[in-house]
């Protein structure tokens, strides 16, 4: 891999990591117009793991403060039974982090293989921005953070899990589910970063450990540099999408996952992408 080939899948992972318009689905088709195809599946799977990390890495250094708070929190509702919103909230995002694992590991060969493909990618593009743009219109946005319940905990839980399936979007799965059950933008979006850090950082972590090795010697420089700019870039959008949610709505995500999901749908049928 060529160090431009490597800063653009850098810079498409740092744009898409954190808006409802998914990652996966935005990298498996750039690396195809890259010309990437070509690379092996265990050296591309290793270098999209690393990059992966470089977006992690991001949302752990934004909201570092509010995870310190809560991890504080937690274990002294564990140590010395001192509850606290704080706490509460640590504990939901355990539980929340359940479902993700239990259907990932259960349906771990349909994911990485049947799933994987550009049909799916395209069809759920489309479906679930659908699924965005009504949870977006209709949901009463009056809920914050502290509002969480163990049960709305889960059910963002069940929306981030909806993310094993390429083209559907942790972030767009969590946030729709949000939406739907009365949480504000802001709120659904933030909760949505700090419930990804777990399951992502573990996933991201596993995938680097089981295929580094698989990354040739000559592309370890172009792979770190994919990284940092993934760190950068990434940092930057969660800055700026909580920022925008203030004030707007998630419809232009919805737009831009219906056209794509056509255009691939397009590329498909006359040849110009293979699933």
């Amino acid at each position: 891999m060529n160090p431009f080939d490597a800063v653009v899948l850098g810079i498409v992972q740092g744009l898409t990591e954190f808006l409802p318009i998914s990652s996966s689905a935005h990298v498996q088709i750039v690396q195809q117009l890259l010309g990437q195809s070509s690379m092996t599946k265990p050296a591309l799977t290793a270098f999209i793991a690393t990059i992966q990390l470089g977006t992690e890495l991001a949302v752990v250094i934004y909201f570092w403060k509010d995870l310190t708070r809560i991890a504080k929190a937690f274990f002294a509702s564990i140590f010395r039974g001192k509850k606290s919103a704080d706490s509460k909230l640590g504990w939901l995002i355990i539980l929340g982090s359940l479902p993700v694992v239990v259907i990932g590991l259960a349906f771990k060969d349909l994911i990485e293989n049947q799933l994987r493909n550009l049909w799916v990618v395209s069809f759920t593009l489309i479906v679930f921005g659908i699924v965005l743009a009504l949870a977006d219109r209709f949901g009463k946005q009056t809920r914050e953070i502290e509002n969480l319940t163990t049960n709305h905990g889960l059910l963002f839980g069940l929306g981030q899990a909806l993310a094993v399936i390429p083209g559907v979007s942790r972030s767009g799965g969590t946030i729709s589910v949000g939406l739907a059950l009365g949480y504000t933008r802001r709120a659904a979006a933030r909760y949505s970063f700090l419930l990804a850090i777990p399951a992502v950082l573990a996933s991201g972590l596993y995938q680097f450990a089981k295929t580094y090795e698989d990354l040739p010697a000559e592309d370890l420089a172009a792979t770190a540099l994919g990284t940092v700019v993934s760190f950068v870039v990434g940092y930057a959008v969660i800055v700026g999408l909580l920022r925008y949610l203030n004030r707007g709505s998630f419809m232009p995500f919805v737009v831009w996952r219906i056209l794509l999901g056509v255009a691939v749908l397009f590329g498909l049928l006359t040849g110009a992408l293979v699933a």
